[in-house]
């Protein structure tokens, strides 16, 4: 499970997604041309997001193949919200 959470500078959480993204294979088979955030997900690693970056994940989120969707993609669109927004925040995905 790849949990969500908007973090500022100093590492304290500012917003926390309830439910995270269930890692599937799809996610490997992302073509990274054509979903480079949304590949840099890894299930035992850390990706961050800054606000220059959201909106680029947001747009992939907008495009997401149906088999990778979930609760999770609501969530996350809103936690990039708070991290466009805000200043000195990021959107971290925190793999196992």
């Amino acid at each position: 499970m790849i949990n969500m959470a908007v973090r500022g500078d100093s590492g304290n959480v500012v917003a926390r997604a309830e439910a995270g993204v269930e890692w599937t294979a799809g996610f490997g088979d992302l073509d990274p041309a054509e979903f480079p955030m949304l590949w840099a997900l890894t299930p035992y690693g850390d990706a961050v997001f800054n606000q220059r970056q959201v909106p680029l994940l947001r747009s992939e989120l907008e495009r997401l193949p149906a088999g990778l969707g979930g609760d999770w993609v609501g969530q996350a669109r809103g936690l990039c919200q708070v991290v466009a927004r805000g200043q000195h925040l990021y959107l971290w995905f925190l793999g196992d």
